[in-house]
């Protein structure tokens, strides 16, 4: 597979390493279908410099207002991010990001609640268990493709009970839709598709946006590339891909990926697998306390 550094009509996937706002001016206008990315936080990663909000915003806007120019008028905008948190206080970006979209002409069809069990464990307010995807649209008429992404329905025997329809099976044999509150496993430590990258979201996250919103051979782009999940998503799924990262060495991994992903070798979690539930009754499910918080005395050992 040839990955090309810079912007070439015909190409398959495009991996530029350098900042972002370049690279996207550098994007012919309604050329996108599809930009699936997760910018920085402003909390001061490696690939960041933490900023006072409003440097962080002003530099997001610009961003955005490009967005806008490259998105095809039946493409979308899926943008996953966190919260910022500053001296305790919580400060949700996609709400504060919402109305630079909206004055961007973009729409808002879903906020999507990314769900999660494991992150940093807090004390001062409850831990943080989710991010947002916030979906856009160009416009009224956008690509949406639900039947491909459908899962497997809660009650699949149920029946209608009453009207023309009783007796009838209610559910769609295809599945039913996934909803706006998506349980999907983090990628920490043991994840099999852990790289260096501290802030990867999982593949099945990106294949589930690129089915829903695009068509094979369409282009799929992420500003903020990091690890590569987006691009190598697209690559597995027959669309072309281009990203950009400033870091190097994350372009460097997600070279790596966009390749095996190419040769069927990219390591990953199954697509739709059922969340991991441990064991009862094991050491490791079983409280060491008794009824009262005392621990016992093979507990202390």
């Amino acid at each position: 597979m040839r990955i090309l550094r810079n912007h070439h009509p015909n190409a398959s996937v495009v991996l530029h390493r350098g900042d972002c706002l370049p690279f996207l001016r550098s994007l012919p206008a309604r050329s996108v279908m599809l930009v699936l990315t997760s910018p920085p936080y402003n909390v001061g990663k490696t690939y960041e410099s933490r900023s006072d909000m409003g440097t962080y915003l002003a530099s997001q806007r610009l961003v955005i207002t490009e967005l806008a120019r490259i998105v095809h008028p039946e493409g979308s905008v899926c943008w996953q991010v966190g919260n910022h948190v500053w001296h305790g206080q919580v400060y949700p970006i996609d709400s504060l990001v919402y109305r630079d979209f909206i004055d961007s002409g973009f729409r808002l069809r879903n906020r999507v609640i990314w769900h999660f069990e494991h992150g940093l464990h807090c004390t001062t307010r409850f831990s943080g268990r989710y991010e947002t995807v916030c979906w856009f649209t160009k416009s009224d008429e956008y690509k949406f493709y639900l039947d491909r992404i459908r899962v497997p329905q809660k009650y699949p025997g149920k029946k209608h009970y009453k009207g023309p329809k009783k007796g009838q099976f209610s559910s769609n044999p295809k599945g039913q839709n996934p909803g706006d509150v998506w349980a999907i496993p983090n990628v920490k430590h043991n994840h099999p598709e852990k790289t260096q990258h501290p802030c990867q979201f999982p593949l099945e996250l990106a294949e589930r946006l690129i089915l829903a919103l695009t068509d094979p051979g369409d282009l799929v782009c992420d500003p903020y590339m990091g690890s590569g999940t987006t691009v190598a998503a697209a690559i597995l799924h027959k669309r072309r891909a281009a990203g950009a990262d400033i870091l190097g060495s994350f372009v460097e991994i997600a070279e790596k990926r966009v390749r095996q992903a190419a040769n069927g070798k990219l390591p990953r979690r199954a697509f739709g697998r059922p969340i991991y539930a441990p064991p009862a009754n094991t050491p490791l499910t079983t409280p060491p306390w008794d009824k009262n918080g005392k621990r016992g005395p093979q507990s202390e050992q």
